[in-house]
């Protein structure tokens, strides 16, 4: 099992082999997901305020909001990234 530490965010991190999808947001599936996340306190909110650009799905159930798009989120868990402890570059502190 691969224990890295993947950033999502903020420094937020999950670790990789607790993902078991990363998805995008738009989608009515992915709403109602959502929505029922919530409704059963299975809801992490990672964005700080901002744009959710990713759903991260958990082995755990749990469902993570993340203001990182999906693809950038899928190259750090592939190791295409420095180990995903970059900050992101459109993070900003505003």
């Amino acid at each position: 099992m691969d224990g890295r530490l993947i950033n999502i965010g903020f420094g937020n991190t999950v670790i990789s082999h607790r993902v078991v999808a990363v998805v995008m947001p738009g989608s009515a599936p992915m709403k109602r997901l959502r929505e029922r996340a919530t409704q059963a306190d299975r809801l992490i909110d990672a964005t700080h305020g901002r744009k959710t650009r990713s759903i991260i799905v958990t082995d755990s159930n749990h469902i993570i909001l993340s203001a990182v798009h999906a693809e950038t989120i899928s190259q750090r868990m592939n190791g295409n990234h420095s180990g995903g402890l970059r900050p992101d570059p459109e993070e900003k502190d505003d």
